[in-house]
């Protein structure tokens, strides 16, 4: 079943086909090949991060970039569990590198200590797959549009409190989903139940080719609510979209997150901050309960684990090229302890 190629491109070695035999036998070898040949850059290692770059590491990339400039704090050691102790002051990336390493040492992982907003448009396009972690709004934005231009795909989330998301623009994203063949019945057998068992019992599956279109980032969130048709989607609509603009909110004008040393000053931020930004979007203040200042602070490692979980699936999703995407939000709310998957923007 497996092809001994050594060092061919999306070649998969003999010692590659035992690391990976069980991701083979459930996606197959040609999108384990696929994955085998893909470079990914991730942005941001706090607690979502780490998750991220465990599941990518694990599942058998080619290559993974930690880019980070920040140092590890205090409150990097609840949820970034590839970090070791003693760590404090040292760039988070370089901290995380030797575990990451020692996940798999098959994937080429590296640490860039730089800023995301330094680097230039050419140093993006060289990934198959760019996930941003902790980044403002305007930094989003503009990487989703210099990945979108170069057919990169881009992946972006977060995690606040009991809350997180993940937002994926994979432009023109082809794939193949296992579907079940429908066993025909012969002309002279009637419609009755064993017809239907008949038609049901096919165990022979066939891959069918798809095609979906993702918006970016810029036009999901910037939906006009005020619109008719957006009024009627509104019932439908997770709170937590208009949850995450308010946070996204904050963190341009605060240059952080919520924290849990400012609880009282941030939280009467977040107040006002929920007015200005839902009124903006043409929906009522009172869509968020004042009691939701309460449950978006830190990063908690239960909720790193879900999102970086989906986030890492839909990765290895888009760059096998196997299986329907997510298009294009998940919400995930730690309160009520469930996801959802919601496609937002231009109709």
């Amino acid at each position: 079943m497996v092809e001994k190629e050594e060092g061919g491109p999306g070649g998969i070695s003999e010692e590659e086909a035992a690391q990976y035999d069980r991701q083979i036998r459930l996606w197959g070898l040609e999108a384990q090949k696929r994955l085998r040949a893909s470079r990914v850059l991730l942005v941001g290692m706090k607690g979502l991060g780490a998750e991220v770059a465990k599941n990518l590491i694990l599942a058998g990339v080619k290559g993974l970039t930690m880019l980070d400039h920040q140092q590890v704090s205090q409150e990097d050691t609840r949820a970034q569990f590839l970090i070791p102790g003693g760590s404090l002051g040292r760039n988070r990336a370089e901290a995380s590198l030797e575990r990451a390493q020692n996940l798999n040492p098959m994937v080429d992982v590296k640490a860039d200590a730089e800023s995301v907003e330094s680097k230039p448009e050419e140093f993006f396009a060289q990934f198959d797959a760019v996930c941003l972690t902790g980044c403002s709004r305007d930094v989003m934005v503009k990487i989703d549009q210099i990945c979108h231009k170069n057919s990169v795909k881009f992946f972006t989330g977060d995690v606040f409190g009991y809350h997180g998301y993940m937002f994926a623009d994979l432009g023109e994203h082809e794939f193949v989903e296992e579907k079940t063949k429908v066993a025909k019945v012969s002309p002279g057998v009637e419609d009755g139940p064993d017809a239907k068992k008949a038609k049901l019992d096919s165990s022979e599956t066939t891959m069918v080719k798809k095609r979906v279109t993702f918006c970016q980032l810029k036009e999901a969130l910037a939906v006009d609510w005020s619109a008719e048709k957006a009024k009627a989607a509104l019932r439908r609509t997770a709170p937590d979209y208009f949850l995450l603009q308010v946070l996204l909110k904050f963190r341009t004008d605060n240059a952080r997150d919520p924290s849990p040393q400012n609880y009282a000053q941030d939280s009467k931020a977040l107040l006002q901050i929920r007015r200005h930004v839902l009124e903006g979007l043409g929906v009522g203040a009172d869509l968020l309960p004042d009691d939701f200042v309460s449950y978006c602070f830190s990063e908690m490692a239960p909720v790193c684990a879900v999102v970086g979980g989906v986030l890492g699936q839909e990765v290895v999703k888009a760059l096998s090229q196997r299986d329907p995407p997510h298009n294009n939000f998940f919400f995930f709310d730690g309160i009520k302890g469930n996801g959802v998957v919601e496609r937002l923007g231009p109709s």
